[in-house]
């Protein structure tokens, strides 16, 4: 095995697809949605799944991983040729071998009930992540965020896709508080000092905003050398602004670097 493969976390649908995965060694992925959601890192070298509410006891969570032996592209009519009138029958769809299923010791849980398309991610991050948001790998200053994030008890969610209008808008963060959702953005600082992205950050800006959504935005050097003097501060004043976090605690001003908060992960409804 590559001693760094990728690992590809995707929605298993069904309990078919898990039995199918398991006895057949197979599972099904839409190119479409490849080509929108995980092309950059597509083939991975490891297919993890991600279990939604149809999986009554084991929902929303990561419990199953397979080595990807070879990846071919059929159409779903070829795959199920049983279904020849489903709508998506004519559709190209990537048809991943699999190796035998494994199991992880501890399932890595998603704390609020969300929806997962895909999560591309390492297998490093795969084998030491306790929740969903350990996960994903979309740059360093997000992960040092949601290290600190993690550190003191802010209950933030990575990667949540907000549909608004026509619009779909990706959140680094949303920090789900009981007057507002907060949006915490880390800018690195070639992706926005692009002058051709200024008229699509401020659509999204206001989009977000008048839907009631409260943006942050720290750059590289505030992430970097000003987390506890800045970002932190600047966060926690606006979930108390905010009413505090949906548990009902508000996080206290004065952060204690030496003695971080301890707490049982749980799940709870959006």
């Amino acid at each position: 095995m590559n001693p760094s493969p990728e690992v590809l976390v995707t929605l298993l649908k069904t309990p078919d697809a898990l039995k199918r995965a398991k006895s057949e060694g197979w599972y099904h992925v839409p190119v479409a949605s490849v080509r929108k959601w995980a092309k950059k890192r597509w083939p991975p070298q490891i297919l993890a799944f991600y279990q939604g509410k149809v999986h009554l006891h084991e929902a929303y969570s990561v419990r199953y991983f397979a080595d990807v032996l070879y990846v071919e592209t059929l159409l779903r009519t070829q795959l199920f040729p049983d279904e020849p009138d489903n709508p998506n029958a004519a559709e190209p769809y990537h048809k991943v071998h699999l190796g035998s299923l494994q199991e992880l010791p501890k399932p890595i849980f998603s704390r609020r009930l969300r929806r997962v398309v895909f999560i591309p991610t390492t297998w490093q991050k795969f084998r030491a992540a306790v929740e969903i948001n350990d996960l994903y790998d979309e740059s360093p200053l997000e992960d040092q965020l949601w290290a600190e994030f993690k550190r003191i008890g802010i209950l933030a969610e990575r990667q949540v896709f907000v549909g608004i209008g026509n619009r779909n808008y990706a959140l680094d963060f949303a920090i789900y508080c009981h007057g507002a959702a907060l949006d915490v953005e880390a800018d690195g600082d070639t992706w926005h000092s692009d002058p051709k992205r200024i008229p699509e950050d401020n659509r999204r800006d206001n989009d977000l905003e008048t839907a009631g959504y409260k943006l942050l935005r720290f750059n590289t050097l505030q992430v970097r050398e000003q987390m506890a003097e800045y970002c932190v501060p600047t966060i926690i004043k606006n979930i108390e602004s905010a009413g505090g976090q949906e548990d009902g605690r508000v996080i206290p001003r004065q952060l204690n670097a030496e003695e971080p908060e301890a707490r049982q992960l749980s799940l709870f409804d959006d």
